[in-house]
């Protein structure tokens, strides 16, 4: 990744981000573990670990990714900051299965990023479902029955 790709990257992420590492280097019981890109968010006041994954979100990634904050927090987090926090990025993510695995409570995000131009009408559709999505989980639950 290139200094301006880097930099454009973090300018879609929003304020705040600094780059801290590329491919940082986990070891956990004499294996090493790679993870892609590693940030410090100045307003949160926490390490943001990113997982880049090529095709379908697969529940592994989460225990994965689990496996990274447990680290960062262990060996990397400072007493002044917050626990890491997780973002895996894929090209797809199921709606269900990320509810399933309680994703949003673990301190792991998960977002889907776009491979290619989508004609404007499949981007508009795609664009209303996560609307819909979004909008249904912050919906009140209803009650169950006791």
């Amino acid at each position: 990744m290139s200094i301006r790709e880097m930099e454009q990257f973090l300018l879609e992420l929003g304020a705040g981000f600094a780059f801290v590492e590329r491919q940082k280097r986990i070891t956990v019981d004499s294996d090493d573990f790679y993870l892609d890109l590693l940030f410090y968010h100045r307003h949160l006041r926490r390490l943001v670990a990113v997982d880049l994954k090529i095709g379908k979100f697969e529940p592994g990634f989460k225990g994965q990714m689990e496996l990274y904050l447990r680290w960062l927090d262990r060996y990397e987090r400072t007493k002044s900051e917050e626990a890491p926090v997780g973002l895996i990025l894929c090209t797809e993510a199921g709606p269900e299965q990320l509810e399933l695995l309680q994703i949003g409570q673990a301190d792991i995000h998960v977002a889907e990023y776009i491979t290619q131009h989508l004609p404007p009408a499949v981007l508009h559709q795609k664009l209303e479902a996560a609307k819909r999505r979004g909008l249904a989980r912050l919906a009140p639950k209803p009650a169950s029955p006791e």
